[in-house]
């Protein structure tokens, strides 16, 4: 099996296996014009960026956890301005920018619409 179709656990465990192996079996034989200590050596970058993928594992978790405040902290300010636009008696729920904000307009609700063509559209008894 080529070393790019194991996975990467397979691979930590069969470096492990041999490493395991050589040190209680043979420690003091080379093997391939290597000694223990420099295929340790030579396996050794496997090993780091495990550790390195690890650490930017637990950067990535803690970053999620941060933005997961920080959003749930940005949606109450939403909310807040949403109730500004509401309430402005400039704007209002009947306004523009409350409609281009995503909300359905007070003038047009609880009227009967049907979709035409993907889009809401008032139907004719209604209008």
């Amino acid at each position: 099996m080529s070393s790019n179709s194991r996975s990467p656990k397979k691979t930590i465990g069969r470096i492990a296996d041999v490493t395991h192996i050589w040190a209680t079996m043979r420690p003091t034989k080379s093997f391939s014009g290597l000694t223990l200590e420099q295929f340790r050596e030579a396996v050794k970058p496997s090993h780091d960026v495990r550790g390195e993928i690890t650490e930017l594992e637990g950067r990535l978790q803690a970053a999620v956890t941060r933005r997961q405040a920080a959003d749930a902290a940005s949606l109450k300010v939403v909310k807040r301005v949403i109730n500004s636009v509401r309430s402005d008696p400039e704007e209002g729920e009947d306004g523009e920018v409350y409609s281009a904000m995503g909300y359905v307009r007070e003038s047009a609700r609880g009227r009967n619409r049907k979709r035409v063509n993907g889009e809401m559209k008032a139907s004719p008894e209604t209008s």
